[in-house]
């Protein structure tokens, strides 16, 4: 997770450069101090406006080192939505109290709140309903678990469902533990969560359908292939397939490939990793793959993507290789469980 720390006093640049200090083992931190006070280790600003404008949507958390009507003027302009939204956090230039605003659970801010003040020895000011109450937060459950929201409209319905002590339904494809009494399985119900790949099972009057992201592609292409190729040739396999590609979790190669332009802004893009393996270690993958005795001569290896795709997950091909003017693309489902006492990271 990647944070900017924002101040605009000395004091809330001494604050800034102490949780950079106490933060730097957990998170991704930068500084940006306003130009009358500032030091070597900070970037230098003269508009808040301008800057919160120009790093919106470059970090993970906003964290203003301000007032909260400053911190909200600031971000206003920029807010979408909550599902896209940095978290936007405010800390009083004294370091007493750590507030959270904007991005709820999907942009991790009251976690990230409660982490920053548990570093500085501030007190974290918590509102979020199922926070304050205890209750199932269905966002919370869903970050901490790798699941994709399809739909905020039903999310919302079925967060004021348990809000208001209404019975929710639930079914999954996959296997679960540590189910809350909030959720009822089997039960007919007017809102209800399903965990499926099947976004047209809507069992409830209200459904909200999470889909897990765990899906490993194999892949590998010529040097040189453009970005748009190869982006538009998964975008299409996916697509055919009836497959989401938001669900896409890694990407895996060959390690002569790890370098390849396409590969790694496909990664940064769709903020995913890398796997990379020998060509050895792929022709030691158990199972039945497409071979080609072309790639085994010049890569050492007969299959790239399905046999790195199996490597990474270690489960089942779902979308055998497909290939296009010098791109391959292979998926595997990696195991998945799912466990509601699970926190986010």
């Amino acid at each position: 997770m990647n944070i900017a720390v924002i101040s605009l006093t000395e004091n809330g640049r001494l604050l800034s450069a102490e949780i950079s200090e106490k933060l730097s083992t957990d998170l991704t931190v930068k500084r940006y101090c306003f130009y009358k006070h500032k030091d070597d280790d900070a970037e230098s600003f003269s508009n808040i406006s301008e800057l919160t404008s120009q790093i919106f949507e470059n970090y993970d958390a906003l964290v203003f080192v301000s007032a909260c009507g400053i911190a909200i003027r600031a971000v206003a302009p920029k807010i979408r939505s909550k599902a896209t939204d940095p978290a936007v956090i405010v800390i009083d230039e004294s370091g007493r109290f750590v507030v959270p605003l904007l991005s709820g659970h999907l942009g991790n801010v009251n976690s990230t709140a409660e982490l920053l003040a548990e570093r500085i020895s501030a007190v974290p000011v918590i509102t979020t309903a199922t926070d304050t109450g205890k209750r199932f937060s269905p966002d919370s459950f869903a970050q901490a678990n790798n699941l994709l929201i399809t739909d905020m409209n039903a999310a919302r319905e079925v967060a004021a469902a348990i809000l208001e002590d209404e019975e929710v339904g639930f079914f999954s494809d996959y296997a679960y533990k540590n189910l809350p009494a909030e959720l009822a399985e089997g039960k007919v119900c007017r809102t209800g969560i399903v965990i499926s790949n099947d976004l047209t099972y809507k069992p409830f009057e209200v459904t909200l359908t999470l889909v897990p992201k765990n899906i490993v592609i194999g892949a590998s292409c010529h040097s040189g292939t453009e970005y748009e190729m190869f982006h538009d040739l998964v975008n299409d396999v996916f697509k055919a397939a009836g497959l989401m590609s938001e669900r896409i979790c890694a990407l895996s190669t060959i390690d002569q490939k790890s370098e390849e332009p396409a590969l790694t802004k496909f990664c940064v893009e769709h903020n995913i990793p890398m796997y990379t393996y020998s060509a050895l270690e792929l022709m030691r993958v158990e199972g039945r793959f497409s071979s080609s005795e072309f790639v085994r001569k010049i890569t050492g290896t007969d299959n790239i993507c399905e046999r790195s795709a199996v490597k990474c997950s270690e489960g089942p091909l779902i979308l055998p290789k497909t290939a296009y003017e010098g791109v391959t693309v292979a998926a595997c489902e990696t195991a998945f469980e799912i466990d509601f006492n699970r926190k986010a990271d």
